[in-house]
């Protein structure tokens, strides 16, 4: 069976390598790289520090001896932090360095929202207050808005939160008028929130660890898998 692959360039402190391996279909590999460590938590500082195009594209370095198709940059905070000029030079950056088709996670979450016709979500998020205004802030500018929005306040360890926390603040936060949920942070779990959840809620749940996935396939012609998922199935 040929294998088609996929490069993933994420923060040092990514922890859910085996959840992007979830929506995969069996003949695409993921080929997945970090950024060098720093010593800093998971606030504005480190989201600015992630988000250098140089980071990034070096990722695509890493890897592309291996020829992936698409490099995907998973990472929310790292890719909204600048706007949407700072999302779209992040994909320059990593196609500039030879990258076929290029994606970023808060660029992926626009182009699943375009694809479900959404304008106006909710968001959730495990973020101190001043990254949750910022993907608030980033949306905005895209013409998406943001009628809810709770963050946990978490500075470390984003990967070790149960899904049973996740769902509470997503039903808490939830709001009748919002057409869709977003959950960011690629290092938070989701993957089995998002069928039970849509299901309970009656509107789509995207997950930044979803979208990234969804988009970097659909550049390869592929489907991403996940029974029950909305955004998959449309």
């Amino acid at each position: 069976m040929h294998q088609t692959g996929i490069g993933v360039v994420t923060p040092y402190d990514f922890a859910l390598d085996r959840e992007l391996w979830r929506w995969l279909p069996d003949d695409v590999s993921l080929h997945l790289t970090r950024m060098p460590y720093a010593a800093l938590p998971a606030t504005l500082e480190m989201a600015v520090r992630v988000s250098s195009p140089e980071l990034v594209a070096q990722g695509f370095t890493d890897v592309k001896a291996v020829s992936p198709q698409c490099m995907a940059y998973a990472c929310t905070s790292g890719s909204f932090i600048g706007g949407l000029a700072a999302e779209a030079e992040l994909v320059s950056a990593m196609t500039e360095a030879g990258a076929p088709a290029a994606v970023t996670t808060s660029g992926a979450l626009l182009e699943a929202l375009t694809h479900l016709d959404i304008v106006r979500i909710v968001t959730v998020t495990p973020y101190i207050a001043e990254l949750t205004v910022g993907l608030t802030t980033f949306l905005g500018e895209a013409g998406v808005d943001v009628v809810a929005a709770a963050g946990m306040g978490l500075i470390s360890d984003i990967w070790t939160v149960p899904y049973d926390v996740t769902a509470a603040l997503v039903r808490e936060t939830n709001t009748e008028d919002a057409q869709a949920i977003f959950v960011s942070c690629t290092n938070l779990p989701t993957y089995d929130l998002i069928a039970p959840l849509e299901e309970e809620l009656k509107k789509p749940v995207l997950t930044a660890n979803q979208v990234t996935m969804w988009a970097a396939l659909r550049t390869i012609g592929r489907k991403a898998v996940g029974p029950g998922q909305q955004l998959l199935e449309r």
